[in-house]
Formats: structure tokens, sequence, C-alpha cells
């Protein structure tokens, strides 16, 4: 049935997580609607919508960076991705 996508198990977990992080921020904001909006230490105000996509875009950015100097394996960046999505929702 999805023979023509390359599914694997790593490429279906990040989808999973990445729908389930988008599924709790919904939730949280229908259960407490606007009471997250704050000003962070970019200067930037934000809600919880922003940081979640500014922790997956700077994800994105700390592995293609980290592939294009260093390579294999990926425990490294998946680190430093983890610390990088606890500071953006604890400080921006």
């Amino acid at each position: 049935m999805f023979g023509w996508m390359a599914w694997t198990w790593p490429t279906g977990l990040f989808f999973i997580g990445l729908f389930t992080a988008m599924g709790i921020i919904t939730f949280i904001e229908i259960r407490y609607p606007g009471t997250s909006e704050r000003r962070g230490v970019l200067g930037l105000t934000t809600t919880r919508g922003d940081r979640l996509f500014l922790s997956l875009l700077g994800t994105a950015y700390i592995f293609l960076a980290w592939l294009f100097f260093f390579g294999m394996p990926l425990w490294a960046p998946l680190g430093i991705s983890i610390c990088w999505g606890i500071f953006c929702f604890l400080k921006v």
C-alpha cells in the first residue's frame, strides 16, 4: 500500500513525534487559550506554537550542520537539539 514511499521506522517515528507534538500543543491551547504569549531572551513575543516552530527549525539546522561538519553518528546533535528545544520553551 505504501510501496511508493520508502517508509522506515525512523521516518515513521519522526512523523509520529511531529504530529504528537502538534496535537499536544493544540490540546493545551484549547484547554488554556491565550495564556502562553510572552517576551523572551530573543526579544520576540512568542506563543507556544511559535516556540514549537523555532525548536523544530533549530533542530533541523543543528542536524544539517552536524552532518556537514562531522557526519555520523547523530547522538550528539540529538542531545544538542533536546537542549535547544528545552531552551526554546523555557526562555524564548
